[in-house]
Formats: C-alpha cells, sequence, structure tokens
C-alpha cells in the first residue's frame, strides 16, 4: 500500500507542476522554487511530517522534500544552539545532496557534450542499477 500511496502522491505533485507549467507563463525554475517553498511551509507547520508518515518514503522524493529537508534541519539547530543554528542547520540535511550536485554535474559537463543524450541516458541507467544492487 505504501508505493500506491508514494506514487499517488509523487504524482499529484508532478500533476500540480505540469498544470502550472502548462497554465502559465512561469518557467521550470519558477516552479522549482515554489514546490521548494510549499515543502518548506509544510514543514513548518508540521504538515510535510504528517504526510511522511502517511505516504512513506515516497514523500521524500519531490522537490518539496528539499524544502521540508532545509526547514527541518535549521528548526533542529535553532532549538539545539539558538539562533546561529538556523544558519548552520540549514545545511546539516541538505549537505550531501548539494555537493553531489555539484561534483556529478561537474563531471559530466567535461565528459559530455549538451546534445549527447544518449550517453546521458546511459550513465543514468548505470547509476540507477549499481544503487540497486548496493540496496541488495
Amino acid at each position: 500500500m505504501t508505493y500506491l500511496y508514494s506514487f499517488l502522491f509523487v504524482g499529484f505533485i508532478c500533476l500540480i507542476g505540469q498544470t502550472i507549467l502548462d497554465n502559465t507563463k512561469l518557467t521550470a525554475g519558477h516552479i522549482t522554487s515554489i514546490m521548494v517553498v510549499i515543502g518548506a511551509f509544510l514543514d513548518i507547520f508540521n504538515i510535510y511530517d504528517s504526510i511522511i508518515k502517511i505516504v512513506g518514503p515516497g514523500a521524500m522524493v519531490p522537490i518539496t522534500s528539499f524544502g521540508h529537508s532545509l526547514i527541518h534541519g535549521a528548526l533542529k539547530e535553532a532549538n539545539n544552539v539558538g539562533l546561529v543554528g538556523i544558519l548552520s542547520g540549514v545545511f546539516d540535511l541538505t549537505a550531501a545532496g548539494i555537493t553531489s550536485a555539484i561534483i556529478f554535474s561537474f563531471i559530466f559537463s567535461l565528459i559530455f557534450n549538451p546534445k549527447d543524450w544518449f550517453k546521458i541516458q546511459l550513465c543514468y541507467i548505470i547509476i540507477v542499477w549499481l544503487r540497486q544492487r548496493r540496496e541488495v
């Protein structure tokens, strides 16, 4: 049942994003920023944690979970350290994702041309396959 709830939640987030993209003049970057802010607001009011309990790990997949992670870490550190914790806590839960995105983007920019879609897709398939083998 968790798979179904995860699928429906992620599909709903995609539906919202695609509907906004199709019916407004906003770009994908604007929509991504909106989704991060929505995830942050949902975490401030502890709604996103309730969604994670219902949906399961599928709630951590869409871009809204990035906003959730930013605020979640900031609020946790603010309770522990104080005002300075807000600044350091923002990066506690997101540092690994941000770092890996920067490193992999740099490596892939050295290997591929922008129109090398086949190579990019092949590399993505290999990465997913390696992750699955590591989890087993």
